[in-house]
């Protein structure tokens, strides 16, 4: 024993008995009992097993003052605990913690960080305290769920926030009866890219409201039907608000199996650069209220198989610069009153009271042809290289207003005629129009025409391919006239 040793342990006791009620009879004692190994023997103390976390706790997500979202490039936060009472709401206020997601897979699955003030449960990997976990999240007092519960208690929502802003971008299933719903709102833009096929089958209505502008590209082809009864509701109906535009880059097709009706409440203008044929099967009729012009600049043929009749309300006039040929297989017959001239194949014909042959007297004046420079206009300007026809109209507020245009531009060939339009405006002293007022116009060469002023106290617009007087009269009720006049110039 007379040597060195190492206590490796030492158990103190002590005793006061008469410190208890009943034992005063006994005195103090202390005692000391320990164990010991040589002095030069190495002592190891039993190694004590690490402490553990009894069950998940509560945290809340923290991060720098002002952000909002607050993680590594491992998704993983930091979190305050509830009795944490000496680390601040910082991003200093614990280690990095994982983030238990939905799904997780090498570049795919499910990805939803916890945002700063979020209440989560952390839990801890086989209780050990260095190895804590975010399994979920949870709603409180202060951070309330989507919806107004329990009024909403149907529905299924993912609802996030619009990062540092009021928005949000939802998707939403109701499960109420009779009102059953997917919903999905997008807070600005919304993408949709599918790599092969996609089918949409709605069974009943199909709504869409678009705010601004649509634009829809298909590569290849398009068909789109509509119905597949021929009756009431199977039907298709396009309102444009302003302005249509159709631009067909080759052939166009209409087949319309039933009746077509176009009701257009303006102007048409139809351009056709080659050839235009149309067939009817049936019975034509065309009607024109106003004045009809037709301009053929090449050769008109009209081959008529049975009866041809026109009837002239007014004059007929036909002037030609060439020979006038009638041929008749029967007789060719001329009548005016009770006096004919008739022409057959057996000889010439000529009744009448009086017979006068070379006693003077005029041939007359025949009708001349309406201005067709509108059709020129329209040619010229659809045709070629689409440049600007140098048009333009000026309107005064007057009583009587005239318009001019056309004119040489150095760029412009010389040898083309220049085009010139004219158009009025009626108004009274106090500038009200003469709205829906017939009027007369005459030409320099004699010819007139007849129209009506639009609600605005506009008359229609005259064109023609050189300079000109036009003078255009009002007619009234009570056979007064308002008149004025124009001149084309430019």
């Amino acid at each position: 024993m007379n040597r060195e040793w190492q206590v490796i342990s030492s158990i103190l006791t002590g005793e006061q008995p008469q410190a208890l009620h009943g034992s005063r009879g006994r005195g103090t004692t202390l005692g000391n009992r320990f164990e010991a190994i040589p002095a030069d023997r190495t002592w190891r103390p039993q190694l004590q097993e690490k402490p553990k976390v009894d069950g998940p706790q509560s945290a809340v997500v923290t991060g720098p003052a002002g952000e909002e979202i607050f993680c590594d490039e491992h998704g993983r936060v930091r979190v305050k605990f509830r009795w944490d009472r000496y680390n601040p709401e910082t991003e200093a206020s614990s280690c990095w913690i994982r983030v238990s997601q939905a799904w997780a897979g090498p570049g795919f699955g499910n990805l939803a960080i916890p945002r700063v003030g979020q209440e989560v449960i952390v839990d801890f990997l086989n209780g050990d305290p260095d190895q804590p976990i975010i399994t979920g999240r949870t709603y409180h007092e202060f951070n309330r769920s989507p919806g107004k519960l329990p009024g909403t208690k149907t529905q299924m929502t993912i609802r996030s926030k619009t990062y540092r802003g009021s928005g949000f971008n939802e998707l939403r299933f109701d499960d109420a009866t009779g009102k059953e719903q997917v919903y999905i709102h997008a807070q600005k833009n919304m993408d949709t890219e599918v790599l092969n096929s996609r089918t949409t089958d709605v069974k009943v209505d199909h709504t869409e409201t678009i705010g601004n502008n649509q634009q829809i590209t298909v590569v290849k082809g398009q068909t789109v039907k509509v119905g597949s009864k021929k009756e009431g509701g199977h039907d298709q109906s396009i309102t444009v608000a302003n302005d249509r535009s159709i631009t067909v880059r080759n052939d166009q097709t209409v087949r319309v199996k039933n009746d077509r009706m176009v009701n257009i409440s303006h102007d048409e203008g139809l351009y056709v650069k080659n050839d235009r044929k149309v067939t009817v099967e049936g019975r034509q009729e065309q009607s024109t209220t106003g004045d009809h012009i037709s301009l053929v600049k090449g050769t008109h043929s009209l081959e008529v198989k049975g009866d041809l009749a026109r009837k002239v309300a007014g004059a007929l006039g036909v002037k030609v610069e060439g020979d006038i040929v009638l041929e008749s297989s029967s007789r060719i017959s001329l009548k005016t009153g009770g006096s004919f001239v008739v022409i057959h194949a057996g000889g010439v014909d000529i009744t009448g009271p009086l017979i006068n042959l070379n006693c003077g007297g005029s041939a007359g004046t025949p009708v001349s042809t309406l201005q067709a420079g509108i059709l020129e206009a329209l040619a010229d300007e659809k045709s070629g290289d689409g440049s600007d026809s140098g048009e333009k109209n000026e309107d005064s507020g007057g009583s009587g207003g005239a318009g001019s245009g056309g004119g040489d531009d150095p760029g412009d060939d010389q040898d083309e005629p220049e085009k010139y339009t004219l158009q009025f405006h009626f108004t009274d002293d106090d500038g009200i129009p003469y709205s829906e007022t017939r009027y007369i116009a005459f030409f320099e060469d004699g010819a007139q025409t007849r129209g009506e002023t639009d609600k605005e106290g506009y008359t229609e617009r005259f064109f023609v391919s050189s300079k000109h007087e036009i003078k255009v009269k009002l007619l009234f009720a009570n056979d007064d006239f308002l008149s004025t006049e124009g001149h084309y110039g430019r």
